[in-house]
């Protein structure tokens, strides 16, 4: 028998706003560090390095439990800097750092059924969180920029977890926040691996946001459950819940 619903835990990137946004945002700081670096390759050659390389750190760190991000994103740049046969300095790496954070932080946006999805959830009594797999420094910086802080009753970080997605704990720290058990919460995102198949893992029921054309850039072909259902956007939510209440 399915428990009422009490709550709706939301992943952020490419869920609550779309990863096709990314490259938008990141292009600028891409193209200054080519500069930085003295590559003369032109922009496709340096957005494809940068792709790759962060493919290949992100096979190395998916294996960990719990990492910070930062790290992640110095080892990329590094794995980056290499492709070209430069050497990343420690000044490089923390430019790279805090243009890309800056970038992201200011300037991604909200899907546009966002904030009418999430006030409409939120006027059914249920409880809304963030669950990211992300640094502080990045969450705290979204969290303000994008206004979601009123729109939520919690959110937590992989880093203030100590936990990254799939890991189970990240999910139970959350299910703790929100005062409920798994078999009373929904948990919304893009990834099969992270979202879908580490919610599945503790008996949470699961919803794919899969947009046209793909799925999560952090998929491969690795994941091991499917999800209980797929939405194309987020306002699709409304009539799931509905269909919850009245099983």
């Amino acid at each position: 028998m399915t428990s009422s619903l009490r709550a709706i835990f939301f992943d952020l990137g490419g869920t609550l706003f779309s990863n096709r946004d990314i490259p938008r945002v990141n292009t600028p700081a891409l193209i200054e560090a080519g500069q930085r670096l003295g590559v003369e390759q032109g922009f496709g050659e340096i957005g494809l390095a940068f792709l790759q390389a962060s493919r290949a750190v992100n096979d190395v760190y998916m294996r960990r439990s719990y990492y910070l991000h930062r790290d992640h994103f110095h080892d990329t740049y590094r794995a980056f800097a290499k492709t070209f046969d430069r050497v990343a300095s420690d000044e490089f790496v923390e430019w790279f750092y805090e243009a890309q954070r800056s970038a992201m932080v200011e300037g991604l946006r909200l899907r546009d059924d966002c904030v009418e999805t999430l006030r409409a959830l939120r006027e059914e009594g249920l409880t809304l969180s963030i669950v990211s797999n992300i640094d502080d420094d990045y969450l705290d910086g979204m969290l303000r920029n994008l206004e979601l802080k009123p729109l939520f009753d919690y959110w937590i970080s992989s880093e203030s977890a100590q936990s990254c997605k799939p890991d189970a704990r990240i999910f139970e720290i959350a299910l703790e926040q929100a005062g409920c058990g798994p078999r009373e919460a929904i948990f919304v995102g893009d990834s099969r691996i992270h979202d879908i198949q580490g919610a599945a893992a503790i008996g949470m029921e699961t919803v794919l946001l899969l947009e046209e054309g793909g799925g999560s850039h952090l998929d491969d072909a690795s994941f091991e459950v499917e999800p209980d259902h797929v939405i194309s956007s987020l306002s699709e939510l409304l009539a799931l819940v509905e269909r919850r209440a009245a099983s």
